[in-house]
Formats: C-alpha cells, structure tokens, sequence
C-alpha cells in the first residue's frame, strides 16, 4: 500500500476515534456507517483491489467531512465539554507555532519549569504597511495542557504558577507591549502552600486591573478561579466551541444530586447541568462577558486546523488594534482604520498600526477596562428599590461628588499642608528651645528633691502597666444568640486535645460569646451578634436591602430554595451593606452572611458588594468586608456568579487606590471564589480564631488531586503563617482591634484623617 494512502487512512482513524470519544456513545448509526467504510477501504487496499485508491480515499474523506458537519448541528455543551478536553485538542503550543511568526518561551520550558501548566512566552508577528516591515511584540502567557502531557498537570496550575504570569505580565508592562493571554484550564491546582492558590489568583486579579498595556484574552476551557487569574482583559474572545463556567458539568452534578463520598453522576444529570449552566460562548456572548466568537472548524478545531489558525490571527490582530484605537484621539485616518478593522475581508496582516500607547492613553485604557467589568451583570439580580429612590439616590451622588472634592481634595488637603508647614517651624523652634536651656535643665535635675520625685514618677509607671482590668468574656451584650436558652452541657470540639470541661450553654452563648472558656475554641455565632454587638448600638443603617438574589438562569427548582431562604433568614440575599460606627467613627460593612445559602456570592451579592465600596469612596468612609461565612461562588448562577471575582476586585482597587482603607475580616467557613479575589486582595486582612480559609474545601482536593490533606490544613493559624492574613483575634476583642485599626492603619483620603 501507498505510504501517503496508509498516512491518510491513520489520519481518518484519529477522527473516527474523536468522533466517538467526544459525543460518549451518541450517533451511533453514523458512527458504524464510518467504521464500516474505512473497513472496508482498508481491506480492499491491502488486498490491492482497486485501481486509484487516492480517488476513493478522496471520497470516503468527504464523507467524514459531511458527517461531521452534521453532527456539528447536533453538538450539545457537555460535547463541547468533551471536545476541550481531548487530547486531540489545540493547545497553546500549537497556538505559538501557528499563529505567531517566532517566539521565545521564557519562565522554564517543559516538565523544567516552576509551573510547567502555566507557559509564558515572547512572540513577534510580523505586519506590512506598503514595501515595509514592522515586528510587533507580545507577551503570550497561558495555561499549557498539551496532547496528554502528564507533566502539564492537565492545564491545573499551581500557586507559583500563577505568580510566574504576574511576573511577566508586569515585565510586559515595564516594556510596554501588549498581553494575549489563553484559557485552557478546568481550574487553578487547589492547594493552600504558599503563597495559597486563593490568595495568589486575588493578587493575579487585582494586578491585572491596573495594568497599563492591552490585554487580550482567548477562552477555551474556562473553569472558574483558573480561568479569572489570567482572564480579566480589554478584550475577550472565546472559541467556538469552548466552555467558561463556574464550575464543571460533574461538580454541578455531584452537589445537584448531594452525591456522598465515591457515588458518581449519572450521564444524563451531567448533560441536564452542562446544559443548565449556560457555560458555551453564545451564552456568554449573550451575557456580555465575552466580545466576540471565533468559529472552529466542525467539531473543534485540532492541530491540523492550519485555516483555524490563519483565522485566529486575524482575530487577535483585531482585537489588539481595537483596544490600541480605543485609547487615542480619533483623527480621520483613524476612524478609516477602525472601520477597516471591523471588515471582514481586510488581510491586517497588511494594515500596520502602532500598539504604542502614551501616558494618558495608558490611563484611558486602564479606566476604560474598570468601568467595562462595574458594568457586567448589573440586569442579572433583580433590583426591586423604587424608582424614586434610585433618582434620588443618583441625584444625591452628582451633588456629594463636588462637595466631597471641596472638603477633602481642596480644603483638608491645603489644610494638612498648613499643618505640615507649623509642625515643621514648631519643630525647629522646640529644638532651639532645648539646646538654649538645655544647661539650666542638667543644673535642676541635679538638684537631690528631683530624684525622688523621677523615682516616684517611675514607680507609678511600672504598677500603671499591672492595672487589674476585669475578664474581657464576662460581659452582657447587645445582642444574645438565642442559643442560651439551651439548658445543657455543651462539650467543645477539642475537649479530647486539651482535656476541655463541659460548657453550660447559658454561659456559652451568652456571657461567654461562644467562646470556650477552657482553649479558646469559637462556636459559630449568628450574623446578628456581630451587627449588634460591633458596632454602636442605634448606629447601623442598612441600604440596598431591596436588591435580592434570584435565579437569572432559571436553573431547575433554584428559584424555590432561594425564597427558602430568604424566609429563613428574613435577607432578600447573601450581602447585607449598611453604614455604621464604632467609637463614632462612621464605616461601610459589606456581610457576607453564611446563613444564606452558605454565603455564597451571585449577581446580587456582588452588586451589593460594588456598590457598597463606591459609597465608601463617595463618602471617604473606611470599607470593612466582614465575612461570616462564604462557600464560594453561586454555581447555579454559572457565570453571571464567577464575573463577581473580577468584578469585584475592579471596584476594591479603585477604592483603594482612591486613599481608603478597606479591611477584611473571616469567621467560620471562607473559602473558594470570593477569597480567591475581591477578599483575598486586601492589604489588611484578619480573621476569628478557629475559622477556616481556603480555595477549596476537603472534599473537592480529594476530588482533583486525590490527594487526603492534614488535619486542619484550612485553619487561620496556617493562613496566618503563610502571610494571608495579618493577625488572629478572639471574637470579644473583635469591637476593640477594629477601633484600633481604623486609627492606625489606612488611607490618605479617610474623612477623619
């Protein structure tokens, strides 16, 4: 047999094969009808029976193609989820080999790497403009699966992973070139060692809203944290046939059908979820969370693809030179460059357009990047405040903006630098005071009645510092959980570790705050107890109450356990924002309540959550985020609840940056989305004794890494000891250490600064 005729009939082999791994045992009369005639083929060519085997091949060939563009029409999401697993799939080598002229893979290479998942590297294209040549640069950074690669760790990337792309994100920025960045990851490598899988994507998240060069992203397999550390872009492209979700088709099913340890989904609950989530990118084009598709080949694109790859360099070009144009002045030949771009027909290989940009350009980029992401998922949780209290709240926000820039921009800012100015000429004038009597002082100190006297004023001193202040816990509250009533003995948790008495509830949950009084051990307490018993009493002033969790994808029965929970709990949603002070100094909350579906944060939490950040910005107020309790994202809001991470984080970094102080405080159980973002970046962040913070929780490690962690490998102290958080505090201290930190810590543009 012909050498070329045996290479094509493997190729036809390869895409048999794929056609029966990605639709699972569906289409099975086109897939015997396939089998049956490359069989049949095959024999007859060995057998030397056929006169022009390339023309018959040629046919059989076109036969493969017409079948697969129909089965293109019947593909479902959970085939595309299939497809970008595969190991016949694209990946972002192909990507640096096909789409680029040359490239260079800095950061380690192969399995020598700090993070072989995540590949870096520095590409050039090459554009014309006439008779001459421009090389542009760009930094190409992305999760690398491979073709069945073990060592890529299947695209799952590690802590260190992910801080090797911060770095050379920012070295793209030092240079001044653009990013493109590909999504081929089912999520980050859940492990907490450090610097911690959450609070590493956070900083990823946070460093990539200010950066100062275009971005450009390429989602293939999104899944969820791995997907945002490298995700939030000017641009967003997703293949056609790729997925982005806030969790896998097999997690939704295994919580949907509170599946135990070891018991599987059945494949129609996986394709029911697949489908439910709204993970494909016509879903998300619809959602406005990505800018535009990029049509695969039927089936998916795979490496052989090379049109595929033509296309996805023009695509790349474009969105490029769109974010490029976006940030300058339009003159008129600009304008006739960006309609060109917008055409279809056009070779921007042969349209050079600079991708330097200047110092207010890089301004605008940035700015224009913040306010795309505030603006996401606004219409995906349901606002029921009346419309006049939107018009006056919008009108009270127009007339606060220029008083607030009159009292704190102009006025304390001229006023702090009088002050600055006497400090200093009062320091030079205390010093000449001391040299010019320092003689007269030595000759009085000298003197005997003196020493007596500095004797005694030390001896005060030391018994000041032994002054008997009373037990802390032994105190009444504002707020009581309704747990006292419980007449009986409580056993702490760790009574066989530290040899614990019985508790008497009364006392516990009463006097006690849940605290035992033996070890230390905190008892989860209501969310009540903190908005009570932190802050002044009369002070709290909640807003946007009316803003309330729903279920803006009408995933199968979520609208009835969010009204459960809503009657549960008295909350409309998962956030509760309100204004309040401690010791008279006035603060912004945000409060994740863990008594409303876990804490778990959708479209409503994270409007709640931006909003509440803007206000405390207007207002100058510091913006504390107490968390008593999150398990993570809404799955069953899919990606309407995962936006919320980037989201999010936009509007802390532009609080933050403004000169506020923005704190973080954790209680019982934190873990997964929120953590991995809009909490885990703040420069200050605390948490109770005895809580839990983490990116994944027990169950899910075992899950991904079969791997069983240590006993109590999410517990603060680990956290602390990593530099996640800053400090521990016992749940009666929590009213004092705030008060202490709101007057030690924070920004410039504080209002009692």
């Amino acid at each position: 047999m012909d050498t070329s005729v045996e290479k094509r009939i493997h190729t036809l082999r390869e895409r048999l094969a794929y056609i029966e791994d990605i639709f699972a045992g569906k289409h099975g009369e086109d897939i015997d009808l396939l089998q049956d005639r490359l069989k049949t083929f095959e024999e007859r060519a060995r057998a030397g029976a056929m006169g022009d085997p390339h023309t018959e091949i040629g046919g059989i060939e076109d036969l493969f193609g017409f079948v697969e563009r129909r089965l293109e029409d019947n593909i479902t999401p959970m085939d595309k989820v299939r497809i970008v697993r595969h190991p016949q799939r694209i990946c972002l080598r192909d990507i640096l080999e096909n789409v680029y002229d040359n490239f260079t893979e800095v950061g380690g290479q192969d399995e020598h790497s700090l993070d072989p998942s995540m590949l870096i590297a520095r590409a050039v294209i090459a554009r014309r403009r006439g008779k001459k040549m421009h090389v542009q640069s760009v930094m190409v950074i992305g999760q690398e699966k491979g073709h069945g690669a073990d060592f890529r760790n299947g695209g799952s990337v590690k802590p260190w992973g992910n801080a090797k792309a911060l770095q050379y994100m920012r070295v793209a920025e030092t240079e001044g070139i653009p990013i493109h960045t590909y999504i081929f990851t089912p999520g980050s490598y859940p492990i907490e060692d450090y610097p911690g899988a959450a609070q590493q994507i956070a900083r990823n998240i946070y460093g990539m809203a200010n950066l100062r060069v275009p971005v450009v992203t390429v989602i293939s397999e999104g899944g969820s944290g791995g997907a945002e550390a490298i995700g939030l872009a000017d641009k967003r492209l997703m293949l056609s046939h790729g997925y982005y979700s806030v969790i896998s088709p097999e997690g939704a099913a295994a919580i949907e059908g509170r599946l135990k340890a070891g018991e599987r989904a059945t494949p129609e609950l996986i394709e029911h979820c697949a489908t439910s989530l709204s993970i494909t990118a016509q879903d998300n084009l619809k959602f406005g969370y990505i800018d535009r598709v990029v049509q695969e080949p039927p089936l998916g694109a795979r490496p052989n693809h090379f049109d595929f790859f033509r296309q996805l360099r023009q695509e790349m070009l474009r969105a490029t030179d769109e974010v490029v144009l976006s940030t300058r002045r339009l003159s008129f030949y600009k304008r006739i460059a960006l309609r060109r771009l917008r055409r279809p027909d056009v070779n921007l290989d042969d349209l050079y357009i600079r991708w330097g940009l200047s110092s207010q350009a890089k301004s605008r980029l940035v700015e224009k990047r913040q306010q795309k992401f505030l603006r996401l998922s606004r219409s995906a949780c349901r606002d029921r405040r009346p419309f006049f209290t939107k018009v006056s709240q919008a009108f009270s926000d127009v007339l606060m903006r220029p008083y607030n820039h009159l009292k704190y921009d102009l006025y304390r800012r001229h006023r702090r630098k009088m002050a600055a100015m006497v400090e200093e000429i009062d320091t030079e004038w205390e010093l000449f005071k001391s040299r010019l009597f320092s003689p007269f002082r030595a000759l009085c100190k000298a003197l005997p009645g003196n020493r007596g006297a500095a004797a005694e004023d030390k001896s005060a001193e030391l018994m000041a510092l032994s002054t008997w202040t009373g037990d802390a816990r032994r105190r009444k509250w504002n707020y009581i959980s309704p747990r006292y009533k419980i007449d009986r003995t409580i056993t702490c948790p760790n009574a066989t570790t530290y040899g614990c008495l019985d508790l008497w509830g009364p006392d516990l949950f009463a006097e006690f705050a849940g605290v035992c009084s033996y070890c230390g051990y905190h008892f989860p307490m209501e969310p009540e107890w903190y908005v009570r018993n932190v802050f002044d009493e009369g002070s709290v002033y909640e807003f946007n109450s009316e803003i309330e969790a729903g279920n803006p994808l009408h995933f199968p029965n979520f609208s009835d356990r969010v009204e459960k929970a809503q009657k549960t709990t008295g909350a409309k949603s998962g956030c509760m924002t309100f204004e309040a002070r401690i010791d008279n100094i006035k603060v912004v909350v945000a409060m994740l309540m863990g008594t409303f579906r876990g804490g778990s944060v959708g479209a409503a939490e994270g409007q709640k959550f931006v909003e509440a950040a803007e206000r405390a910005a207007k207002k100058r107020y510091p913006f504390l985020a107490y968390v008593h309790g999150t398990a993570g994202i809404r799955i069953q809001e899919g990606t309407h609840g995962v936006i919320q991470m980037p989201r999010c984080t936009v509007a802390v970094r532009r609080y933050i940056e403004s000169g506020g102080l923005y704190m973080v405080l954790y209680d019982t159980n934190s873990f997964a989305g929120p953590v991995a973002s809009f909490l885990g970046c703040s420069p200050y962040q605390f948490a109770v004794r005895s809580s839990n913070i983490g990116f994944a929780g027990p169950g899910v490690i075992k899950e991904t890494t079969g791997m069983d962690i240590p006993p109590k490998y999410h517990r603060s102290y680990r956290a602390l000891s990593r530099g996640h958080i800053q400090a521990i505090w016992d749940r009666p201290q929590i009213r004092g250490n705030i008060k202490q930190a709101l007057l030690t810590i924070g920004g410039r543009n504080l209002y009692y600064r």
